[in-house]
C-alpha cells in the first residue's frame, strides 16, 4: 500500500495511566462486573501546562495525556486517544472506519492535513443505491456490505505518524490493547447506544456476540471486554497499519462486505459489497493544503473537500462578518446565524464533493466577494425560504440566487472528536467516524471492530435532477463529509482548536461554538455546552429543549422561522491557549453524558 510518507518512528515506552483490573498481591479481588480499578473520572474543563486532551471520554483522554506525560507530542497523544475512542466508543469510530486529520506545526507555524475519508470500491457507479430504476431504502444501504468503504483510520494514524509523530505505532496502540483486554467500565451513553441498535446487532451473531454479552444489553456499570480487538491493535502494533490492508485482518474485511455474516433466520435484506483486496491494498490518505479564511482578525483553518466542512464553516464565517454579532440580542444573533447556516448549505450542496471528481470551487466559495453577494439576501425582519437556491461562487451575483433549489441529502449523525496539544505548541484537531451509530452493525468475525456504512453519506439519487449533485458515488470516490476539525491562529499561532460529532449538524455546532466563543465572549467551555440550533437549508430549523421551551423561539417564530426539536445537537471538544501560555481543554457538559477534559500538569485558576 502507498502512503503519503513512509519513514519509520522510534518506540515509547507503554502508557500506564489506563484502566486495569489487575490486583495486587494479598488484596481481594473485585468482584467479576465491578469497574476497573483506577478508572480517570470526567470532568469538561481543565486547566494547566505540558499539554491537554479532550475527546468523550475519560479513558482515551487518559491515555493521550500518559503519551504527553511519557514525551510524546500532540500527534502521538491523538493516535493514542483515537485508538482508546474505537475501544470505548466503537459506535462512532474505530478502524473500520475513517476520518480527517488538522495538524499546526509550532516549529513552523503552518496547518496541515490529512484526509482520511473511506473510498468506494472501484466497481462502483452512480448507481450504486439505486434499483429498479429507484433508491434503494436507507436502511439497506446502511446495514449492509453494501455501505461499506475501504477504512481510512489506519492509514490517518500512519500518515500522522510518519510526518510528525515521535512515537511508534505499536507503542501508541499499547493503552488501547490493555483497555480492551482488561476492559472499561459501561455507561449510560453506551448502554443506550447499544439499545437503539440491538434488533440489527441480532441479525449479525459476531456482532451480538461482542455487543450483546450473554444475550442481552450490558449493565451500567459493569466491566465491557474486547479481546478480539485488543488481539487486533496487537497485530497492527507488531506488523504495522499494513496488516489491516493485505494479509489476514484485510482478507477477513473483503469477506465480511461481500458475504454478510448473517443471523439464521432473520428477515432483514442485508446487501453484500463489492470491496476487493484491490481497494484495501490501493487505499491512500491524502495531504490536503486547508481551507483558510480571516475572521475577526484571526485565520481560521479547516478541513478541504471532500470535506463540506472548512468551506461550509467558513463562508458562513465570510457572511457573519459584516455583522457585530457581539452587540446583537440573543434572537437577532441566532437569527443572523440560522440565515448564514442556510446559504452556506445551499452552496455546500451544489458545489462540494471529491475534487478529484468534481470542479470545486474552494477559493471562490471562501472569497469574501461571494460571501457578501450571499450576505445580502439576510434581512433583519424576514426569513429566507429552503430550499434556497445556490449561488455562482465563480459569477457572484448581489443578493442573487441564480442556480436551482435542491433539497438537503440525509447524512448520518454519528462519530466521534478530539482535541489535543502538547508543551511545544503543536495542536491537533481530529474527527474520526463510522458514519451511523454502530456503522453498519457488521463486526468483522474475530476482529472486534465495526465496519463503517460511510458509502450512504453519498447521495443515492440526485437530490433535484434538474441540478448537478457533486456528491453521487463513483469508482474510488470519497463521499463528501461535513466533518469540521477546525484551528484558530492570531499572529500565527493557535489560540482555539475544535471540532464535533453529529453529520450535518457538525458544521452548524463548530459554528455556533466558534461565535458563541469570539463574537459572544462565552467562556470555552460555555460556548461548548450553550443550547445548539441546526439550519441546513431544511423548511425547519432544528433547535436543542433548552432554545425550544425559551422565549426566544416565539421571538423568532414571529419573523418567519419554522422549528423542530432534536433531543441532542454534536458533542465538541475544544482546546484554548491562554495568554499565560497556558493549556485550556473543554468539552460537554452533558450531551452523551458529558466529555473528559484534560492537561499534563493542572493549575489553579
Amino acid at each position: 500500500m502507498r502512503r503519503s510518507t513512509a519513514r519509520n518512528v522510534p518506540v515509547l515506552a507503554v502508557a500506564a495511566a489506563m484502566v486495569s483490573t489487575v490486583v495486587s498481591i494479598g488484596a481481594a479481588a473485585p468482584p467479576p462486573h465491578a469497574p476497573p480499578a483506577g478508572s480517570p473520572v470526567k470532568t469538561p474543563v481543565a486547566v494547566g501546562y505540558g499539554g491537554a486532551v479532550a475527546s468523550v471520554d475519560a479513558d482515551a483522554s487518559a491515555a493521550g495525556i500518559e503519551v504527553l506525560r511519557r514525551g510524546g507530542n500532540a500527534v502521538d497523544a491523538a493516535v493514542a486517544t483515537a485508538a482508546a475512542l474505537g475501544v470505548t466508543e466503537p459506535y462512532s469510530a474505530g478502524i473500520g472506519g475513517g476520518g480527517f486529520f488538522v495538524y499546526y506545526d509550532a516549529k513552523s507555524r503552518t496547518v496541515h492535513t490529512i484526509d482520511g475519508r473511506e473510498t468506494a470500491p472501484r466497481t462502483a457507479d452512480a448507481s450504486l443505491f439505486v434499483e429498479n430504476g429507484k433508491p434503494i431504502p436507507f436502511e439497506e444501504g446502511m446495514t449492509s456490505g453494501l455501505g461499506v468503504g475501504t477504512p481510512g483510520t489506519p492509514a490517518t494514524w500512519e500518515s500522522a505518524l510518519d510526518a510528525w509523530g515521535s512515537r511508534s505505532l505499536r507503542t501508541l496502540l499499547k493503552p488501547a490493547e490493555r483497555l480492551a483486554k482488561d476492559g472499561f467500565t459501561v455507561d449510560a451513553t453506551f448502554r443506550t447506544q447499544t439499545q437503539a441498535n440491538e434488533a440489527r446487532f441480532r441479525d449479525f451473531p459476531d456482532t451480538a456476540e461482542l455487543f450483546l454479552p450473554g444475550g442481552a444489553l450490558p449493565v451500567v456499570g459493569t466491566v465491557f471486554k474486547n479481546p478480539d480487538l485488543a488481539a487486533t491493535y496487537k497485530e497492527m502494533g507488531r506488523k504495522g497499519v499494513g496488516a489491516l490492508y493485505r494479509g489476514g485482518i484485510a482478507d477477513d474485511i473483503v469477506s465480511t462486505v461481500r458475504t454478510p455474516p448473517v443471523a439464521a433466520g432473520t428477515t432483514r435484506k442485508v446487501r453484500p459489497g463489492d470491496l476487493t483486496a484491490r481497494d484495501l491494498r490501493s487505499y491512500e490518505t491524502i495531504r490536503r493544503a486547508p481551507t483558510k479564511i480571516a475572521y475577526r482578525g484571526l485565520d481560521v483553518y479547516g478541513m478541504a473537500p471532500a470535506s463540506s466542512g472548512g468551506t461550509s464553516v467558513g463562508e458562513a464565517l465570510n457572511i457573519l462578518e459584516r455583522s457585530d454579532l457581539s452587540k446583537a440580542t440573543q434572537a437577532q444573533y441566532l437569527h443572523r446565524f440560522i440565515e448564514a447556516s442556510r446559504i452556506a448549505f445551499a452552496d455546500r450542496g451544489r458545489w462540494v464533493g471529491d475534487p478529484a471528481f468534481e470542479d470545486v470551487p474552494v477559493k471562490e466559495l471562501l472569497s469574501q466577494r461571494f460571501a457578501d453577494s450571499r450576505g445580502c439576501l439576510i434581512k433583519d425582519d424576514a426569513v429566507l425560504t429552503s430550499p434556497l437556491a445556490p449561488g455562482d461562487p465563480r459569477k457572484p451575483e448581489a443578493c442573487g440566487t441564480p442556480g436551482t433549489a435542491a433539497p438537503t441529502t440525509y447524512e448520518g449523525e454519528n462519530t466521534t472528536h478530539l482535541t489535543a496539544a502538547d508543551k511545544w505548541g503543536n495542536v491537533v484537531a481530529y474527527t474520526l467516524t463510522i458514519e451511523s451509530t454502530g456503522g453498519s452493525g457488521i463486526t468483522v468475525p474475530g476482529r472486534g471492530f465495526l465496519l463503517n456504512n460511510e458509502l450512504t453519506d453519498f447521495s443515492f439519487a440526485p437530490a433535484n435532477p434538474a441540478v448537478h449533485d457533486p456528491n453521487l458515488p463513483g469508482p474510488g470516490k470519497r463521499p463528501r463529509s461535513s466533518i469540521s476539525p477546525t484551528i484558530v491562529l492570531e499572529n500565527g499561532r493557535p489560540i482555539l482548536a475544535l471540532g464535533s460529532p453529529g453529520g450535518a449538524t457538525i458544521i452548524t455546532t463548530v459554528l455556533q461554538t466558534l461565535t458563541g466563543h469570539l463574537d459572544r465572549g462565552l467562556p470555552l467551555v460555555e460556548a461548548i455546552a450553550a443550547p445548539r440550533a441546526s439550519q441546513r437549508n431544511q423548511t425547519t430549523t432544528e433547535l436543542e429543549p433548552a432554545l425550544w421551551n425559551s422565549t426566544l423561539r416565539a421571538e423568532l417564530e414571529a419573523i418567519g422561522h419554522a422549528f423542530r426539536q432534536n433531543p441532542e445537537i454534536g458533542a465538541a471538544t475544544g482546546i484554548q491557549r491562554l495568554p499565560d501560555g497556558r493549556w485550556l481543554a473543554a468539552a460537554e457538559k452533558v450531551r452523551r453524558g458529558g466529555g473528559s477534559a484534560m492537561v499534563v500538569h493542572p493549575s489553579g485558576g
